[in-house]
This record gives structure tokens, C-alpha cells and sequence, in this order.
């Protein structure tokens, strides 16, 4: 498809992402990243691609918001080979969407998937950007102006959505299960099979409606660096995410943020910096991280320039709405014949939530944790046309299918682990994303929705 000028319009006025989103939630698919404080809305994609079943399936526009399927075709072939000098901040056109952490791990092991869509990838020439004074559309597509017009009319219709669990999420695991699968893992460490596992369980629910009615209040409460949302017919997938996985920047530079080592908040002051101090002098947690920083090393390493790959940060200290997290810095030079999307499938999954030596860690995680992850620790993010982008881990991220919903949470179990405090992490980390999704039940839906 040729393409015109770029076209620039002012939309409206500054709409939360989140009302916005509701405005145009008929838009299949609907692709929203916060973007470290940029938020962006992928809409009329020219192309895309969908995983499911282990069947790739590729669509192309025939209209507005309508699409047939058709031939195969690589979209990565569109990112360059080297991440050229950018100008621009955050996105401006590319490839936009998730990999989930089943799609990523089948490149190197067999394991189970769930029916659910594993990746998708769109082609979005078109987007809205939210600006200081509202939310601008961007294209160079040669049907930007009825794109703009399409957006319009979507404006003026007020989407009734409803969303109510049906069944509460709860977990899937009970506390003696979650144990019995603890010291699997440690026995597997003290057998030699893995240093570290990222033990992870499932708090399972049913839910009719749009997940999308519930965003404002989750992005609300998490304040979520790397916030999104995807919808795909029947699958949505919503991130309120802390962590980075890979930013690829201007000049070939590469950035991964790892993530290991947690403690709860507290309100109070006094117990809040206590538990920030537990953290920073936790020596298993200080192993932990610096086991997922050496995997990162070495994964980056292929694909770097010889002596590029740096750790100019180790164990930081960051803090988020509902935990302190202890996070390291990565950083690397590509080689200038590397395609930056080969470089984000050969990392996935990320290192943090898989485990040391990553191959025998999905190993085990597929073994012990018995359910497919799904997109939960996948990644969701985008590449611009010249070669930068951003990729998210999607960790406190919530999947819907059809009826079913999921939240996971998990750490890293090393041999100085503790069964009741690894348990207990679990819950610090997505304790309020599910008492919040769980005032949607049935019992409370009006209270919620109003």
C-alpha cells in the first residue's frame, strides 16, 4: 500500500487513555501503550498477524476497521537492520502488539499452550498520541482523512459496556500445592538441573463483557509504568507492568531493566522504609538479581558489539503504588548487521521471569506449573519503521478469553528461598489487582461499574 504526507489533526480534547479507549472499543484490534508517560492508541492497522493454535494467520485492510485474510508475509522485514539516529520520542509508526510467554519459550522447548491468541503483531501507520493539549492522529496512510472522520463518529458514541465476574479469581493453587511444587524446584537445584526457577501460580476466574470497562481503575491504582492494552476479538489482555524488558533507542543502544527482589508498601512511613531497607540488605535477593543480570548479559552478548554490554546500574531500589522492587540496568551496542527484532524473540522469554539456565527453567516451569502461562510474562510493546521501540515483561497483567480470566504472580526460587515468605510474595504482588477485579463479582457489579 503507497502512503501520503503525514497527516496531523487534532482529535480532541485530553480524555484519560482509558475513556478514550472506550470510545473505540469496536476497533478490532485496538492497541494501547503507555509508553513511560506517552500514551499511544494503534488503530487501522494496514496489516497484522495473529498466533493461535499454533496457526499463524495474516489479515489486510479492505476498509475502515474491516480486514480479510491473506497471504503469509513478514511485517518484522519492515524494521531495519540497525536502529538508526531518531529524532522522535516514543512511537511514530511501525509494528505494535504482545508476544506471549508460550510463543516465546516454543522456540526452544515443547510445552503447552493455552487456546487463547499467542502473539499479536500490527502494522499501524495510523495512531493517536496524547499531546498536552489532546489527542492528536497521526498518519501517512492515503485514507488518514476518512480514518479521522471514522474516529470522529466514534467519538459521539457512548460505549454501555458492561464487565462482572461471574465467578470470583481465586487461586488455582492451594498453599499445600504451591509448597509441594517449591521444593520440586528446590530439589531440582540441588540436583544441578538450575540455579534459580521463576515459580509462578494462577488465580483463576469467569467474567462476561469487556475486561476495557475495568482500565481506568486499574491503571489508577498500579500507576504502571508500562501500561497497556490489547484487543483481539475475544482476547483481551490488560498490563499494568513495572517492568522494562528491552528498549531498543537510536544509535544500535540497547536498555533491559530487570526485576528481582521484592517487599510490600506500607502506608505508614516508618514501615514503609523499613521494608525498603529489608529489601536493599537482602543478600538472597541481591544472588537472585545478579543471576538474572549475568542470563541478560549473555543473552545480549550474542547479538552485541564485543566489550559493549554493561551493567551500569546493580540492585536499585525502585518504588511502586503497592511494592519496592530492587532493579538492575543493562545496557549494550548492536552489531550493525542485527535485525532488533531478532534480538527480542531470542531474548524471550525475559530472564527475570524464567529462571538460570533459562532452557531448563521453562523446562521446569512447564512441568511444575502444570497451566500455559498465555501472554503473562510474555512481552507487549512496539518497533518504530527506523529500528527503536520499547518492550514491556507483561507481569501484573490480567488475560481474558472468552470467559476466562487470569491473574499471575510469582519469584524467583533460589536454595536460600522460604517457602512462606515465596508464598507470601505472591500475594504482595497482586493482592490489589485482585481485590479490586474481584469487586466486579456479581454481588457488587453495580457498585463497581458506577
Amino acid at each position: 500500500m503507497s502512503h501520503a504526507a503525514v497527516f496531523c489533526q487534532r482529535l480532541c480534547s485530553s480524555h484519560s487513555p482509558a475513556q478514550l479507549l472506550l470510545h473505540l472499543e469496536s476497533l478490532d484490534p485496538l492497541i494501547y501503550l503507555y509508553d513511560q508517560g506517552q500514551p499511544v492508541i494503534g488503530c487501522f492497522p494496514e496489516r497484522y498477524c495473529i498466533v493461535q493454535n499454533n496457526d499463524m494467520q495474516y489479515f489486510k485492510a479492505v476498509g475502515l476497521n474491516q480486514y480479510i485474510q491473506s497471504s503469509a508475509e513478514d511485517l518484522t522485514a519492515l524494521i531495519p537492520s540497525a536502529c538508526v539516529q531518531s529524532s522522535k520520542q516514543g512511537f511514530s509508526g511501525g509494528l505494535m502488539g504482545f508476544i506471549g510467554y508460550d510463543h516465546g519459550a516454543a522456540q526452544a522447548i515443547q510445552l503447552k499452550s493455552k487456546s487463547q491468541p499467542a502473539l499479536l503483531l500490527a502494522l499501524c501507520h495510523s495512531y493517536l498520541r496524547l499531546e498536552q493539549d489532546g489527542w492528536y492522529f497521526y498518519s501517512d496512510d492515503t485514507q488518514a482523512q476518512a480514518q479521522f472522520d471514522y474516529l470522529q463518529q466514534l467519538l459521539h458514541h457512548d460505549a454501555t459496556l458492561d464487565f462482572h465476574l461471574s465467578q470470583p479469581c481465586q487461586a488455582r493453587w492451594s498453599k499445600e500445592q504451591y509448597s509441594q511444587a517449591f521444593h520440586q524446584v528446590q530439589d531440582y537445584i540441588r540436583a544441578g538441573d538450575c540455579y534459580q526457577i521463576n515459580l509462578t501460580q494462577e488465580f483463576v476466574g469467569k467474567a462476561q463483557g469487556r475486561l476495557l470497562k475495568t482500565a481506568q481503575a486499574f491503571w489508577q491504582l498500579t500507576q504502571a509504568p508500562y501500561a497497556g492494552y490489547i484487543r483481539c476479538g475475544e482476547f483481551e489482555l490488560l498490563s499494568c507492568s513495572p517492568e522494562l524488558f528491552i528498549e531498543f533507542q537510536a544509535q544500535r543502544k540497547l536498555l533491559t531493566k530487570p526485576i528481582k527482589g521484592t517487599m510490600p508498601r506500607f502506608s505508614d512511613p516508618k514501615l514503609d522504609q523499613l521494608s525498603k531497607q529489608q529489601l536493599i540488605d537482602s543478600e538472597k535477593d541481591r544472588a537472585e538479581n545478579v543471576m538474572i543480570v549475568d542470563l541478560l548479559r549473555n543473552d545480549l552478548s550474542v547479538y552485541a558489539e564485543v566489550g559493549s554490554v554493561k551493567t551500569p546500574k546493580l540492585f536499585n531500589i525502585e518504588s511502586f503504588k503497592q511494592v519496592h522492587h530492587m532493579v538492575s540496568e543493562v545496557t549494550a551496542t548492536l552489531k550493525a548487521d542485527v535485525k532488533p527484532f531478532d534480538v527480542l524473540m531470542s531474548a524471550l522469554p525475559g530472564g527475570s521471569i524464567t529462571g538460570a539456565p533459562k532452557i531448563r527453567a521453562m523446562q521446569i516451569i512447564d512441568e511444575l506449573e502444570q497451566e500455559p502461562r498465555g501472554a503473562y510474562c510474555g512481552s507487549m510493546g512496539y518497533f518504530n519503521v527506523d529500528g527503536t521501540g520499547s518492550w514491556n515483561i507483561l507481569i501484573r497483567s490480567i488475560q481474558k478469553y472468552q470467559e476466562q480470566i487470569s491473574v499471575w504472580a510469582g519469584g524467583g526460587i533460589t536454595i536460600a528461598s522460604k517457602v512462606d515468605a515465596e508464598y507470601q510474595e505472591c500475594f504482595d504482588k497482586v493482592e490489589a489487582l485482585l481485590n479490586l477485579l474481584n469487586t466486579y463479582s456479581n454481588s457488587c457489579t453495580k457498585k463497581a461499574n458506577n
